[in-house]
């Protein structure tokens, strides 16, 4: 499932069936096995990352974007990669 604040509408025009889409972003968490973050919207800046925890059946984060602090994300209790950091 994706979900993205800026681009869906596009998205969904080109990819139609292929993806579905979210409509909201705690939404796409629900149920996943990871969650990959590739933009940086303000939308995303501030998540409830216990919720995501709750939310997701492997609470694993992908964060390709390196805006979250890993220390608060894995005090949540999420398993948190990042690119470019340890």
């Amino acid at each position: 499932m994706a979900y993205d604040p800026e681009s869906m509408h596009e998205a969904r025009r080109a990819l139609g069936d292929k993806v579905e889409f979210a409509t909201r972003p705690m939404e796409a968490a629900a149920g996943a096995d990871a969650l990959i973050l590739v933009t940086e919207w303000n939308e995303f800046r501030s998540p409830d990352f216990g919720k995501l925890k709750e939310l997701m059946r492997e609470p694993v984060l992908f964060d390709g974007r390196n805006i979250y602090n890993p220390v608060e994300v894995r005090a949540a209790g999420l398993q948190y990669r990042c690119i470019g950091r340890p």
